[in-house]
Order: C-alpha cells, then structure tokens, then sequence
C-alpha cells in the first residue's frame, strides 16, 4: 500500500530525516517508534504533504505521490491524525467530525460512516452538539480520531493518539485501534507508550536521529536492548 525510499527531508539547512525506508502492506498496523526528536512526526508530515520532502520517493497505491499536497492524499485514502488533535474549539463535536469528510464520496455517506464513529466512541453520542473546546482531552482525542474515520481511510496514520491521557484512556484508545484494524483499516502509529505499540501493530520500526536504526517484527522488537536503549537515550 505504502512503499517510501530514501526519504530525505530538510528544515531549512538542518537535515531532519536521512535515507528513511518503510513498506506497509494492507491490512497491516506498523509503529515508528523512538525517542524525542528521532524523526517520527517529521516522517508522518512529509509523508502527508505538510513538509517538503527533499529527497526520495513515496508511492501510495502504486502511484508517486511525494509532492502531492495533504488534500490531494487525503482523497486518495491517506488520513492523517496529527499529535495534538488540533480540533476547532469554537466548532461542536459534529461539525469537527464533519470536517473529516474530505471527498464528495465521503461526503454523500457521512451519515453512515458518522453511526459507525459513534458506534466505536459512545461516549460521542450525546455530546454531538457540544463545543469541542468543553471536552477533557480523552473526549478530544476520540473526535480527532473520528474526524480521520469520517474520511474513510485506507491509510490511517496516527501521531501520538494517547498524549496527555490518562492510563484508563490510553488503554482505550488503543482498544478501539484494535478494533479498526480488525475491520481492516491500515495503521500507522508513531506512540510513546511502546507496549501498548507493541501489542496493537505487527511491525515496527526504530528511528534514531532521523534514521532507521532497526525494524521487524513486534515480538522482536519488544525483546530488543536499541529499542529501549532508544527511548533512555544510552
């Protein structure tokens, strides 16, 4: 589904990602792990269109896709759930939901496909017409999720779904990741909290300076000393 080559990406003359590589397959849900500052929202932006990406290629579904703006991937299937939910405080929970419907197609089904978000976010239901800005950050971070849905994603990639929640919320969260994938949704998920990572997605990757430092499966990367070495920064 995803095939990205040599991804090289600048902030003005600092280099941020060097020569990075990554193959997701459908169906799969892959991690890119690693400590602060290794690469991982960078990786997720170039790979949306939000950063210019410098060197390298990027093929989505076959198709060259890596100066192909964020509206346009988007349409293609592409979503993207960014660190920090970036919601419309002043917007209700229905309207933020609704801003995920990126296509006229998703747009002539978002009845359905909102009963299915609700369906996976109950706690949604009654809160439909209420400001975004009123809810607590688990409340927040279920409709940023929901938003990417109404998109009806083939590619979901997610930054950080479980910052700033609480432990109860952060299991619940990745619960309902479970479920995605399960109903076939492809995932990407750049998270902090390795073992939940680990436990959601089947493959990861390790980055470390902008680099790929290892990659393989999950049960080998949870036995792996890079893996915690690079979150303890030894």
């Amino acid at each position: 589904m995803l095939r990205v080559r040599d991804l090289q990406v600048h902030y003005g003359p600092f280099q941020a990602l060097f020569g990075v590589s990554l193959e997701i397959d459908e169906g799969e849900a892959v991690c890119l792990l690693g400590g602060n500052g290794a690469g991982k929202t960078t990786t997720l932006r170039a790979l949306m269109g939000a950063l210019p990406i410098s060197g390298g290629t990027v093929e989505l579904l076959g198709q060259r896709v890596e100066h192909r703006a964020s509206h346009e991937l988007a349409a293609m299937g592409m979503i993207h759930v960014p660190e920090g939910r970036e919601l419309f405080p002043s917007l209700t929970v229905l309207e933020n939901l609704e801003l995920g419907c990126v296509t006229p197609g998703t747009r002539r089904r978002s009845a359905e496909t909102l009963a299915v978000v609700l369906d996976l976010f109950p706690a949604l239901r009654g809160r439909r017409r209420q400001l975004a800005g009123t809810l607590s950050g688990g409340e927040q971070q279920m409709v940023a999720i929901g938003r990417g849905l109404m998109g009806r994603p083939k590619l979901l990639m997610l930054d950080e779904p479980s910052l700033g929640l609480a432990p109860v919320l952060v299991d619940a969260v990745f619960a309902t990741l479970e479920r995605i994938k399960a109903e076939g949704t492809t995932i990407v998920v750049v998270e902090q909290h390795i073992h939940h990572a680990l436990r959601v997605c089947g493959r990861g990757y390790v980055l470390e300076g902008g680099r790929i430092a290892q990659e393989g499966s999950t049960a080998d990367l949870g036995r792996s000393d890079r893996l915690r070495a690079a979150y303890l920064g030894m």
